[in-house]
């Protein structure tokens, strides 16, 4: 179950040229397009594309602390802002204190990305084409606030609580 919240920029991510010096083993940089943490109109901070992200194209992923779920639920519990995926049942990735800007992705019921979980990775894919400028959002799906927390994201078709 997918579990995260919504300071500077991010850095920008690695051209062509870097991916292919990179030295064999080294792990790609978290995003792959060049992002932006900024105020969201949605809550709190959000993340913004500082460059066109063609549909189906990996933004990059959330990186963090990795955590028993036991210890993330334990490290969450009372907080409205959350900065946790549980990656399998019995691991979670805590982003609190990375300087990862997914991090930052804030809900929406009418979201351009999805969140993947994929070999242990907190995956973000474009579900449309996103302009510069446009804050990256995804449906929460299942979250720790069970329904109690308001959505703020002011979709036409927005459910209400997350």
């Amino acid at each position: 179950m997918p579990r995260l919240s919504s300071v500077a920029a991010a850095p920008a991510p690695a051209s062509a040229a870097d991916t292919a010096s990179r030295p064999k083993g080294e792990p790609q940089p978290a995003e792959r397009f060049a992002l932006a943490v900024d105020k969201s109109p949605i809550d709190g901070l959000g993340v913004f594309a500082a460059e066109s992200i063609p549909a189906r194209r990996k933004i990059g992923e959330m990186r963090g602390e990795i955590v028993p779920v036991r210890e993330a639920r334990r490290r969450i519990e009372g907080r409205r802002r959350i900065h946790v995926v549980e990656v399998t049942d019995k691991t979670a990735i805590d982003a609190t204190k990375s300087d990862c800007a997914l991090r930052h992705v804030n809900h929406s019921c009418a979201p351009n990305a999805v969140l993947r979980i994929r070999q242990g990775r907190a995956e973000f894919y474009a579900i449309r084409d996103i302009d510069p400028g446009e804050e990256i959002c995804a449906d929460y799906g299942e979250s720790h606030h069970e329904g109690r927390l308001r959505c703020r994201c002011g979709a036409p078709n927005c459910k209400g609580r997350l």
